[in-house]
């Protein structure tokens, strides 16, 4: 059986580390290249960066700054944010990033998933999904959850396996940065329509709720309130889960 990976998700702004709920209100929490040197010592499995505001500005990623966060980088590099060409997705792999993330122009043009797979391989490749639950049931939004498009998760969970994405990494608008826990109604659903893995996040607040999500199909998880917690007067960087924390809790060896 395959170790569950387990990994800090790190939201970018203008070049700075801020942390969200529900997608609103960015908070500072701090320099970005710090933050990998805690969790280069820490060792944890894999790293997410996300750049919540380069699609709705318009921009490419930030190329210098994902390079430095390379450079310092221990662990593997997904990085998600302003990713809609061939050309973005060369550079990203240029200077470091082992996966890149893409949402929005996976859903506006799903034919980008199936050219970026052909060429760079599907395991390099994962489509995003933010989703949360409206009056007829859960949604896919695009451009940081700000527009609905009328999708249904799994079937474009499906759709994008199908095309060659090799992961989904799965977010909850709901829940993000809640700590209240995976919704594990959605990700149930989700996993339950493809074969592919799954990363789950949004709404970690302890190490059990990691359990709840892979009992429920995920095969990894990802934390950001976990990992930078914002308390009422600053922002701090949490210690994570040890090894020996996540190994008695998922019944892995780690």
């Amino acid at each position: 059986m395959l170790m569950t990976r387990v990994m800090p998700c790190l939201l970018l702004q203008d070049d700075r580390l801020v942390k969200t709920v529900q997608f609103k209100d960015p908070r500072y929490v701090g320099d970005p290249v710090n933050a990998i040197k805690i969790y280069n010592e820490k060792e944890v499995d894999e790293l997410v960066v996300l750049d919540i505001s380069a699609t709705l500005e318009g921009r490419k990623p930030p190329f210098e700054m994902l390079a430095e966060i390379a450079d310092e980088c221990f662990m593997p590099l997904t990085y998600g944010g302003g990713v809609h060409t061939l050309e973005t997705v060369a550079k990203l792999f240029k200077i470091g990033v082992e996966k890149v993330v893409i949402n929005t122009h996976a859903v506006e043009d799903p034919r980008f998933i199936t050219q970026a797979a052909e060429i760079y391989g599907s395991q390099a490749i994962l489509a995003s999904i933010d989703a949360k639950k409206t009056a007829s049931g859960y949604e896919v939004f695009t451009r940081s959850g700000t527009k609905g498009t009328g999708l249904e998760p799994a079937t474009f969970a499906r759709e994008m396996a199908k095309r060659g994405a090799g992961e989904i990494l799965l977010t909850s608008i709901d829940r993000e940065g809640t700590m209240q826990g995976y919704d594990v109604e959605l990700i149930h659903a989700v996993s339950g329509a493809v074969s592919i893995p799954l990363i789950a996040c949004g709404g970690a607040g302890q190490i059990g709720h990691f359990k709840q999500a892979v009992d429920a199909g995920a095969s990894a998880v990802a934390a950001g309130s976990m990992a930078v917690y914002i308390g009422k007067s600053r922002a701090v960087l949490v210690n994570f889960p040890t090894a020996k924390e996540l190994s008695a809790v998922l019944g892995e060896t780690r």
